[in-house]
């Protein structure tokens, strides 16, 4: 018999006291998932930090839900300590204030298990927005494979912007070790990991709806520090020359 941890997918979830309160619908998402026979999910939440905050947002009683903490480091060295707790061929990445639409993860599945040169998926996103709407936008590329490179040179070519959300990621587990998981940066962490990912494997994009990005006052892209020019400039310069290294 198969081992289980051979048909499991790790969903990983990065989380601090302000976002804990969201977790209730990012576990309602997860729950709604339909996976094939025989596959089962995992949820790792870790928490950036200790404190009395989060456990309690965190289901206490469902098998699949693993929950740990660990010194404050921002949401990559928390996804990267998280990975230490993942054991399936697969990882997809949550944020804790996202939501997961139905058939996101069996539609990843479906890619990463049919063609195994392929290294890594993404999905288009709609915000979900304070009053419960949502909003999308026209500018995702067609549904199909995306080629070693292609998102770095739109990112390049755009002022810093991937034409695919970084916050959809699926990818092999072994491939994401090899990268050495997110990058060590305070934010546009996930950012990078796409381009390095892009940059050694071919991904593929799915223009189904595969999250729902939630737009808040607390979300760190919404914080004055995640707009400061001398730092956006130093984050994207490392990003850029680790994909060049990758690429070459």
């Amino acid at each position: 018999m198969a081992d289980r941890r051979e048909r499991r997918i790790d969903v990983i979830t990065a989380v601090h006291a302000p976002s804990a309160p969201y977790l209730a619908d990012a576990y309602k998402s997860l729950c709604a998932q339909e996976l094939p026979e025989g596959w089962e999910w995992h949820w790792i939440v870790q928490e950036d930090g200790f404190s009395d905050a989060v456990r309690p947002h965190v289901p206490a009683d469902d098998p699949r839900v693993t929950f740990h903490q660990g010194r404050p480091g921002g949401p990559g060295v928390a996804r990267t300590m998280a990975l230490a707790y993942t054991s399936g061929p697969y990882v997809k990445v949550l944020d804790a204030d996202d939501q997961l639409t139905p058939g996101a993860l069996a539609r990843d599945l479906a890619l990463l298990e049919a063609d195994p040169a392929l290294g890594w998926t993404t999905s288009r996103v709609l915000d979900l927005l304070p009053d419960g709407s949502t909003a999308g936008f026209d500018g995702d590329p067609d549904d199909g494979p995306l080629a070693r490179g292609v998102v770095f040179d739109y990112w390049k070519a755009n002022g810093y912007r991937a034409q695919v959300h970084p916050a959809t990621l699926c990818t092999r587990r072994d491939l994401l070790l090899a990268l050495g998981g997110w990058m060590a940066l305070p934010a546009s962490e996930d950012t990078g990991l796409l381009l390095a990912l892009n940059a050694v494997a071919p991904g593929h994009f799915t223009r189904e709806y595969g999250l729902l990005y939630r737009k808040w006052e607390g979300q760190a892209t919404a914080q004055p520090g995640h707009y400061d020019d001398r730092e956006r400039e130093a984050r994207m310069s490392v990003i850029e020359s680790r994909t060049k290294a990758l690429r070459n």
